[in-house]
């Protein structure tokens, strides 16, 4: 089965064999029910006609879209080029919407001007029944394709497909009546198939639009990577979490807290574990933005005016050499930003004191360091 993991190139071809199939279909079906309905007097058959043509053009669309949308990132798109799917998707829905306008609009004037009606002959409910069967074996073929390779563009083809099947039955309908003996039945046929059409059409445009301005999942969605994520060792919870659809990819963004005294390296790996456990279960998810939060930052905002390490080790070093304390007695100084405010841990060896005594003297020295210095909040210095 392929998948969102499937390669680029397996993708395209199995997209581009399955619209091929159609266009074949299509060029049929145009030509017959534009012949058959202007000889055989079908209203009805020459807009369902019309429709085929829409289809032809749509797998047309359909093959340079699955092209371009399947190129690797580059440079000026990094992200893909999933979203060409998106706009075809979004362009065949227009289409549809056009096709469905022209038609309505001319069988209205036909079934409101009634020397304007076509009387259908035998012949037309013959290409009706045909292109019932061929629209809905190409309906069936091409979803199945678009759901092995999760194309939305795809399956708004497949739904072409469908939409042409069941305004032959409806164009079936219609010429049925005519013939006997209700004129204007062929003229409300091809007002339904227009009406059809035109709701498929805004269904497809309304869907490929919301994701070309970043809709993200639904709530049900949410709550599964909301799962996911709290599931991994190490995150306390979430926020943040913002989701976007490329072509058949999901983005993922997402803040995580974590334990604000682990190592980065730590946070890392917790990072790590979330954004690969998401790509795993979730199978349209590609790719995860994992922000590491050791504090929720909503509550407490970063106070950007905190000075630096290079500014504070400099100070803290003014300091420790006063007291005889070497720079190399010092093995580690770590800065903690946590709730806006600065707090510093200094790791000391044991070799420059010679007793407990000595030990506590000189943490109260730091400790009375920190009460001096404004940015500063607390000094705690540790043993080695």
């Amino acid at each position: 089965m392929l998948n969102s993991k499937t390669s680029s190139k397996e993708r395209y071809l199995a997209i581009r064999n399955v619209t091929l199939v159609g266009v074949v279909g299509n060029i049929l079906m145009t030509i017959i029910k534009l012949i058959v309905g202007v000889i055989g007097q079908s209203q009805a058959l020459i807009a369902d006609g019309l429709h085929s043509l829409s289809d032809l053009i749509s797998d047309g669309v359909v093959l340079v879209a699955a092209k371009y949308s399947t190129v690797d990132a580059d440079a000026n798109h990094p992200y893909g080029h999933a979203r060409f799917e998106t706009l075809a998707t979004v362009a065949i829905g227009g289409l549809l919407l056009l096709v469905a306008g022209g038609m309505l609009i001319d069988a209205s004037r036909r079934l409101f001007e009634p020397e304007l009606l076509l009387h259908p002959t035998g012949i037309t409910l013959v290409v009706a029944v045909l292109s019932i069967v061929i629209k809905e074996a190409l309906y069936q073929y091409t979803l199945y394709v678009a759901k092995q390779v999760r194309s939305q563009m795809l399956q708004a083809n497949a739904w072409h497909h469908r939409s042409d099947a069941i305004s032959s039955v409806i164009v079936l309908i219609g010429i049925g009546g005519s013939m006997a003996g209700i004129p204007w039945l062929d003229a409300c046929a091809a007002i339904g198939v227009s009406l059809m059409i035109a709701h498929i059409g805004w269904s497809l445009d309304w869907s490929g639009v919301s994701e070309l301005v970043d809709t993200g999942l639904d709530h049900n969605q949410l709550i599964e990577i909301n799962k996911i994520i709290k599931s991994v060792d190490g995150v306390r919870t979430l926020h943040d979490l913002r989701t976007r659809k490329m072509g058949i990819n999901v983005l993922v963004d997402v803040h995580i807290l974590v334990n604000p005294r682990i190592s980065v390296s730590e946070g890392h790996q917790i990072g790590e574990i979330v954004r690969t456990r998401l790509m795993e279960k979730g199978e349209e998810i590609t790719d995860v933005l994992v922000h590491i939060d050791p504090e929720n930052d909503k509550k407490y905002c970063a106070n950007l005016n905190l000075p630096s390490r290079n500014e504070i080790v400099t100070r803290l070093q003014q300091h420790w050499q006063a007291l005889e304390v070497t720079d190399s007695a010092v093995e580690q100084t770590t800065l903690h930003y946590l709730k806006g405010k600065l707090i510093v841990d200094i790791y000391i060896s044991l070799t420059i004191v010679q007793d407990i005594k000595s030990a506590q003297a000189l943490s109260q020295h730091f400790t009375k360091l920190a009460i001096d210095d404004p940015d500063i909040h607390t000094i705690n210095v540790y043993y080695h």
